[in-house]
């Protein structure tokens, strides 16, 4: 174990493993069926971009294939498991942050007042800002964090979770599901959590509440819709013209390593 850990704190490793990790999922993508609800999201969405995007841990690997264009950063520990999760999302297209918030909005630890003001900073300047919601350890409880951010930058929170049909499910804290080639790819978005800018203690309460109930509602959701258990539908257009702005990204990344 402890070997495994000195390799893979290796950068040149870290970094192969990172690109390997995004190719993966670009095939995940590539082979794929796609179905997204409401299906008229992006439309939807525009008056209240710049966004903030919520997760589950463990339920994130597909997340790249959501944005369609937009600006995104995405909140991504400094742990090393973070760094190869970082370059996997730099290859595919995102910008990073690399910090790590705790529960109760106390971003005192690992890097965590610097990764807020630079999510703050981010939100200021257009761009959408993505994160898990969950605390490290403590699956699929909400922490106050993303909901300090929200009463902070006045920008509403949208939970979202993807889902593939197939895919190997870990015994892990956090439930963490590998996503697997040719599968039906399922994207659930729930309703958006606003924060007000006066929000007190019992406000920032039921609003972590909502965030948490949301992802939970979405992740039934995206799950009951690749497993066949609710109705799976895409448009080959919107599907096609997809994959071929993935396509025409992974070009300009390629062409920018060079």
């Amino acid at each position: 174990m402890n070997s495994a850990r000195r390799i893979f704190a290796v950068p040149w490793v870290q970094r192969s493993v990172g690109l390997l990790a995004a190719e993966y999922l670009r095939l995940v993508w590539k082979t794929s069926s796609l179905a997204i609800e409401p299906a008229d999201i992006y439309t939807r969405v525009i008056p209240d971009l710049p966004a903030i995007v919520a997760m589950w841990h463990g339920q994130h690997f597909m997340m790249p294939f959501f944005r369609r264009g937009h600006r995104v950063k995405v909140l991504i520990s400094r742990h090393r498991d973070g760094e190869i999760n970082a370059i996997a999302a730099e290859r595919l297209g995102l910008k990073t942050i690399r910090a790590s918030g705790s529960i109760g909005g106390d971003f005192g630890r690992k890097g965590g007042v610097a990764g807020f003001m630079a999510m703050l900073d981010a939100l200021a300047d257009g761009y959408n800002v993505a994160l898990t919601a969950d605390v490290p350890k403590i699956a699929r409880v909400a922490g106050r964090g993303i909901v300090h951010l929200a009463r902070a930058s006045g920008r509403p929170i949208y939970p979202v979770a993807p889902a593939t049909s197939r895919r190997i499910e870990l015994r892990s804290w956090d439930r963490c599901a590998i996503n697997l080639p040719f599968s039906r790819f399922a994207i659930a978005i729930g309703e958006p959590i606003r924060v007000a800018a006066d929000a007190d203690e019992t406000a920032i309460e039921h609003a972590r509440r909502r965030v948490e109930a949301g992802l939970n509602a979405a992740t039934e959701r995206a799950y009951a819709m690749a497993d066949g258990r609710a109705d799976f539908a895409f448009s080959y257009a919107e599907q096609n013209m997809a994959k071929q702005t993935a396509q025409s990204e992974a070009v300009r990344s390629a062409q920018a390593d060079r």
